[in-house]
């Protein structure tokens, strides 16, 4: 069978990567062609456009690139149409995949004969977060919807959509990791990592702010995680007044295996470093004009991950004005130098690694075929044809919610009314906003 996948981030890149592998296993015959990265390429992908060329951040930065957006957009419509694939795989990038979910099922409708693609998407967008009224075109046009936290079944379940709740893809992937050897240096005082993102816009607006603290704790050694889409140049210039701070490239899995603590950006990060057992700080700070758009749009009380999933404020937020050296130092201190803090991280941290339910890529690859047996096994069928798929028992267990109440700031704040929403693998919170988020 012929598979499209667009994937618009580094994470994505990295569950379609696995995806694909779990297909190819299914049917040794897939042909598959991407927008991804260079995992989803090295799994056998044919990458079309590549993840780095696509991403904006924010409510502005969106708005200047609308002619290179709506470009893309007809791009990849003809391209699909050319490629004529079975099944069409939308991995969260919700700005620009619910647009081409939507056209996708028009196509299909219109040509039903010469286009019978089945339309999945893995990984939802936020749609409990803010713009919930998307649900409708969701259910009108995605044939599956997988989605990999456990709250999101029982809010689709009110709006009588049936999804597939597969668990989350990183709690495989880091459960399964070894750093090789010599991946990273040996450092002779205890790590603490610093992960300030992918983007240069981010990068610049949180990495000062990280790497100013660490001349408050010189028993440790503070490394930076480069993004590999970056040029080291750019590094070298934000890294040389602190010749005591280090840096590794594209090497975040083996850093975050040796870390003592760790400051993070919103988004996925937080989530990885919390799977890896690292005590975290979690860092937020974009454009002014975005953060306060998003505040008043957005209907969540947390950015982190690990927060939402335990709907409480397991680690610390530092928000926009909040992220400062001053604040930073004395948040990071306690998870430093607190035996009875970091045993409470680890306690919360293993009880969120409890409810996301590992199901593993092989469950996604059943599902995408979105054919439910009743029995917990799952039939991939695109235009008559089914391959059965392993899979384990149906999940179960506990859900989180999304609380809408007024709530106070948990750095200590006024009350704000609703905070901004962390990234699930890429789709970022204010100032993050994703690519066509803006428009529609």
């Amino acid at each position: 069978m012929k598979y499209y996948i667009i994937a618009g981030e580094a994470s994505g890149d990295l569950h379609g990567s696995n995806l694909i592998k779990q297909l190819k296993e299914q049917d040794t015959q897939a042909d598959f062609r991407c927008w991804g990265g260079d995992l989803m390429q090295a799994a056998g992908g044919h990458i079309v456009k590549h993840y780095k060329d696509l991403a904006f951040m924010g409510f502005v930065e969106v708005l200047t690139n609308l002619r290179t957006i709506f470009r893309n957009l007809d791009f990849c419509k003809q391209d699909i149409l050319e490629y004529r694939p079975d099944a069409l795989i939308l991995i969260d990038y919700p700005g620009f995949n619910l647009r081409i979910a939507k056209w996708a099922h028009e196509q299909t409708r219109a040509h039903a004969q010469t286009l019978p693609l089945k339309i999945i998407y893995y990984i939802s967008p936020q749609v409990w977060a803010w713009k919930e009224n998307r649900v409708k075109q969701i259910r009108a046009t995605v044939d599956k919807m997988l989605v990999i936290l456990p709250f999101e079944k029982e809010f689709y379940k009110k709006w009588n959509y049936e999804v597939e709740y597969v668990g989350h893809p990183l709690v495989e992937v880091i459960d399964g990791y070894h750093a090789p050897a010599g991946a990273i240096p040996v450092f002779e005082k205890p790590i603490v990592a610093l992960l300030p993102g992918s983007r240069k816009q981010e990068i610049l607006k949180k990495l000062p702010i990280m790497l100013e603290v660490s001349k408050a704790f010189p028993g440790y050694q503070f490394v930076v995680a480069q993004a590999p889409g970056q040029d080291q140049s750019f590094y070298n210039e934000l890294l040389a007044p602190y010749p005591d701070v280090a840096a590794v490239s594209n090497q975040t899995y083996p850093l975050l295996q040796k870390a003592y603590a760790a400051c993070v950006t919103s988004g996925t990060a937080t989530l990885e470093t919390a799977l890896f057992g690292v005590p975290e700080v979690v860092c937020y700070k974009g454009s002014p004009i975005s953060y306060h758009i998003a505040r008043r749009l957005i209907k969540v009380r947390y950015i982190s991950l690990v927060n939402l999933i335990m709907d409480r404020p397991v680690v610390k937020e530092l928000i926009q004005d909040d992220l400062t050296p001053a604040n930073l130092r004395r948040e990071l201190e306690p998870i430093l130098s607190n035996p009875d803090r970091r045993r409470q991280l680890d306690r919360a941290e293993q009880q969120g690694r409890g409810l996301l339910v590992r199901r593993g890529s092989d469950r996604v690859a059943g599902g995408t075929g979105g054919v439910d047996q009743g029995d917990g096994r799952v039939v991939v069928e695109v235009d008559g044809r089914r391959a059965p798929a392993d899979d384990d028992a149906r999940p179960g267990g506990g859900t989180a919610h999304c609380d809408r109440r007024r709530q106070g700031d948990v750095t200590g704040g006024a009350a704000h009314q609703y905070l901004i929403v962390a990234g699930v693998n890429g789709e970022g919170p204010a100032g993050h906003v994703p690519v066509g988020e803006v428009l529609g």
